[in-house]
């Protein structure tokens, strides 16, 4: 029995060569075949997936995507057939598959940032930060590997929109969360093992949802049915995985290949 995808638990420092990388994780989506991973570096590079990139950069980008996207089989195929996917839903799928793939750029956005907002003083500093580093972060590191990591966890959160300058102090915000995002954050965590419950995790926690906001929105999706009374929840699913709501919503494309593949 194959096991399920999973959140990665172990700490590494692959966030020092990569970040969101929205653009460059558009560019993988749009070329990668799902049914014959891993790509080779030398592939990517003369075909121009990535542009002008290096061969030294294109290894680190796969390296990263590997990690983030083809872990998650489902949501890989989902991506890959998503041609019309909003700007902003894009860079939150990328900042959710960069929290699955590390777990301190998980905590430090899905569980820091969201204790910080609610705080007196809802901003950052880079001090700040690197005093969270040096507290959750391995032993082991560096002062240089804690500085260069505080920084990268500044410029995941940037580009997230999870806070709005580049500059301190940084005021904490909120993205926007369209639907469909929402939608596929939901039906992925379905799929796979993570710490949490559909309600309380930091993937949820990092955009603003949870609460009386998060069970509205629940309320508001088409694609589920979503019931509360007192402690008991329930969750009613339209469709019975991730690519079944993708091929009949955002990517009918996937129509076919989801058939095929219950067939084999």
């Amino acid at each position: 029995m194959t096991a399920r995808p999973a959140e990665e638990t172990r700490v590494h420092t692959r966030l020092l060569k990569a970040t969101l990388e929205t653009e460059d994780a558009r560019a993988y989506w749009q070329r990668i075949d799902p049914d014959h991973l891993p790509v080779e570096p030398r592939t990517a590079f003369d075909a121009y997936w990535f542009g002008a990139r290096s061969m030294a950069r294109i290894e680190i980008l796969l390296s990263n995507f590997r990690a983030r996207f083809d872990a998650f089989p489902a949501a890989l195929r989902v991506l890959c057939g998503w041609h019309d996917m909003d700007p902003g839903t894009r860079r939150l799928i990328c900042h959710w598959h960069l929290q699955l793939s590390d777990p301190l750029y998980r905590a430090f956005t899905g569980v820091a940032l969201p204790a910080r907002r609610a705080g007196p003083r809802p901003e950052l500093t880079r001090a700040l930060v690197l005093a969270w580093v040096e507290e959750h972060g391995p032993e082991r590191w560096t002062m240089a590997t804690r500085i260069q990591f505080a920084s990268k966890l500044l410029s995941g959160a940037f580009a997230t929109g999870l806070v709005t300058t580049n500059r301190d102090p940084r005021p904490l915000a909120w993205p926007r969360v369209d639907d469909d995002a929402l939608t596929y954050l939901l039906y992925l965590l379905r799929e796979i093992d993570f710490a949490g419950t559909l309600l309380d995790n930091p993937y949820l926690a990092s955009v603003g949802l949870d609460g009386d906001l998060l069970g509205a929105r629940l309320r508001s999706l088409s694609a589920l049915e979503f019931r509360r009374q007192a402690d008991l929840v329930d969750f009613g699913w339209r469709y019975p995985d991730l690519i079944s709501w993708a091929a009949a919503t955002i990517a009918p494309s996937l129509a076919h290949t989801h058939v095929s593949a219950q067939s084999a």
